[in-house]
């Protein structure tokens, strides 16, 4: 799956404005007429570009004078330690007329909200949290869609110096136990129901249930969705969001600085592999890796149109907001993205006039299998780039979105995680795209590809490393007072070396190519697969719908070898039959090599995916060998793993 003989690039920027991207005038003013150098000066002079980009991107504080201490060290490198700063008075230092949100709920709801109108809402409801007594510290929690409630929460909590987390509400009650049990948040904000495809789901009995099982609220506030007056009787002590007291018209919102390192934000992992754990993030590197993901790789600009399709439950969600430091409009969706027929998204982008059109790999794949054509039935011509996340974006879907969406469009795959709550490798607006990679490693990012003896290598597959400290590192995990559970999760591998758990591939480009995650990465005879090759091959065949492949410890009992087995959910009125079943084959051996060719191939109804979308690889090979799915809650649809229990396909 390494595709640099494909010389040509499918885009290239256009030289008659890409010396207006933010990112190219950034490189003029620190010097640089490459990308290519200006990383290399970002990781190599790292105090100079991160306080030089500070000042570029506009960021709202008290900077110091000390960039950088113990900068040898990770963990235990600190930035900016005499900055005081609030990461919520970025996002609402303008308050004027323009458009902060536009939300979209499915065909149900369509709201605007000006900036102006954002302020005093997020004014009115931190009176609330004052008065519930919230301050420096304390845990806001929001159980909630992709709602403009649900940025004015944070946004309230957060400029007190409190520490917002939040899951979507299609997770179980246990799910969300398993994440805000564990945080003890004294407030939380949920919803009384949502819509997907049409249907509304009722989440008052949930509601009640979490918050009866967490003595630590203080207040229940339940925004109505799908009902103005929603019964609260039995959810305890719950009000309506609608109820809280009005702000005073002239009322300011409070805004306490603190230090860069200060906890902002508490994500969860997957937690398909055990309880969630939970990651914190502060105010200084979110804030700052952001800008520089925003302005400078993503060329967001005041005025534009940033769309994400996410839930409050995946890192994007925080990511997305954050363009409101930018001074973009920002484009909220809550429902399903396959609505009207998978033309409701690309009916807001040609609506809203979108410039930015953030999704998932796989939605880019359905839609493609679903033979949309926006291109042709929309009007795009806002949008200048489309970003790809979630899982590897393979070269037939970078294929679809430039003969499908637009020519001229700047489609940025992009990879990182919860765990940096940003990208390591993404896009940029003054380099090519190139069929199947990842453009260009992050500004200030010492990204590299490491074998297994731990030494650099390029044009082959390793592991996904950062060999230098950066700002949005996480200031460790709650309930981790030793620091455990953080130094286990990414420097055991390599010593003092962050090892990510992607499998990866530096190209000629310098470009970047994801296989999959290393910990479900296949090793049949000792060679090591990534799934994403397997994949890549399968879902080209027009009757596969989509596909999931485990390494099964073969012979059973024994852990020295395994074997490749392949699931296939067909297209409706297909069958797995010999025929096709040995197509399957012939099309993997033929384009990568015989190890990849599975032993077994097995048709299943569904594929298990977690709420953001991804396939559980680990999960299903779980199932496979009889053993326990620690946290099933972590599963969109977790029934789907029953597909995947004593298929007698499997015992020989």
């Amino acid at each position: 799956m390494t595709y640099a003989s494909e010389a040509q690039p499918l885009w290239k920027p256009n030289p008659h404005i890409v010396g207006d991207t933010r990112m190219a005038v950034f490189m003029q003013a620190t010097g640089h007429g490459r990308y290519a150098d200006l990383w290399q000066w970002s990781v190599d002079q790292p105090e100079a570009f991160w306080s030089t980009l500070w000042d570029f991107c506009g960021a709202v504080g008290d900077k110091g004078r000390t960039v950088l201490v113990d900068g040898d060290k990770m963990p235990g490198a600190r930035w900016f330690p005499e900055a005081r700063l609030n990461y919520a008075e970025n996002l609402l230092q303008n308050r004027d007329a323009g458009e902060a949100l536009v939300f979209w709920g499915e065909d149900k709801v369509k709201r605007r909200m000006s900036r102006a109108e954002l302020y005093a809402e997020v004014a009115r409801f931190q009176q609330f949290l004052i008065a519930a007594g919230v301050g420096e510290g304390d845990r806001v929690a929001g159980y909630l869609p992709n709602l403009p409630e649900t940025l004015i929460a944070m946004l309230a909590a957060t400029a007190l110096g409190a520490i917002w987390s939040s899951a979507s509400p299609d997770f179980g009650v246990q799910g969300v136990f398993d994440r805000f049990g564990q945080i003890e948040p004294k407030v939380l904000i949920c919803v009384d129901g949502y819509w997907y495809n049409g249907k509304p789901v009722d989440c008052l009995a949930k509601n009640a249930e979490v918050v009866a099982r967490m003595p630590s609220l203080l207040k229940t506030v339940v925004v109505p969705y799908l009902n103005p007056r929603p019964a609260l009787a039995g959810i305890a002590g719950a009000v309506n969001w609608n109820d809280l007291p009005p702000a005073d018209a002239a009322a300011e919102v409070v805004i306490r600085r603190v230090a860069f390192d200060h906890p902002l934000f508490i994500m969860f992992s997957s937690g398909t592999t055990g309880v969630p754990k939970c990651i914190v993030h502060c105010h200084g590197g979110a804030l700052l890796q952001h800008l520089k993901e925003h302005q400078l790789h993503s060329d967001v600009r005041p005025g534009d149109r940033l769309f994400y399709f996410t839930t409050c439950g995946w890192m994007m969600w925080n990511w997305l907001v954050s363009g409101l430091a930018c001074g973009a409009t920002l484009l909220l969706y809550d429902g399903s993205p396959f609505a009207d027929g998978g033309k409701v998204l690309f009916d807001l982008a040609q609506a809203e006039k979108m410039t930015h059109f953030g999704t998932s790999a796989k939605f880019i794949d359905a839609a493609a299998k679903m033979g949309l054509t926006p291109g042709k039935t929309h009007d795009l011509g806002a949008l200048r780039a489309m970003f790809s996340t979630g899982s590897p974006l393979s070269p037939e879907g970078f294929d679809w979105v430039y003969r499908e969406i637009k020519q001229d469009i700047l489609l940025a795959s992009i990879s990182g995680g919860t765990d940096i709550i940003s990208c390591f490798v993404l896009g940029s607006p003054v380099l090519p795209v190139y069929r199947g990679e990842i453009q260009c490693r992050g500004l200030g990012m010492a990204v590299d590809v490491f074998n297994d003896d731990g030494n650099p290598v390029r044009s082959k597959k390793g592991e996904l490393v950062c060999t230098k400290p950066f700002p949005v590192m996480p200031v460790g995990f709650w309930n981790d007072p030793d620091g455990a559970k953080y130094h286990a999760a990414y420097f055991e591998r390599f010593d003092n070396i962050w090892c990510h758990g992607d499998f990866s591939e530096l190209t000629v480009h310098d470009g970047m190519i994801i296989y999959g995650r290393s910990d479900a990465t296949l090793n049949p005879g000792g060679v090591r697969i990534g799934t994403a090759e397997i994949y890549r091959q399968v879902e080209q065949l027009p009757e596969i719908l989509e596909s999931l492949v485990i390494g099964q410890a073969w012979p059973p009992g024994k852990n020295d070898d395994v074997r490749v087995v392949l699931f296939v959910r067909l297209q409706e009125g297909h069958i797995l039959d010999a025929s096709l079943t040995e197509r399957i084959k012939k099309q993997i051996r033929d384009n990568t090599t015989p190890r990849h060719v599975p032993a077994k191939v097995v048709q299943v109804q569904d594929i298990p995916r977690t709420k953001s979308g991804k396939i559980v690889e680990l999960a299903v090979r779980n199932v496979v060998q009889a053993q326990p799915v620690k946290n099933v809650e972590a599963l969109a649809n977790p029934e789907a793993l029953e597909f995947f229990r004593g298929r007698p396909e499997l015992a020989d």
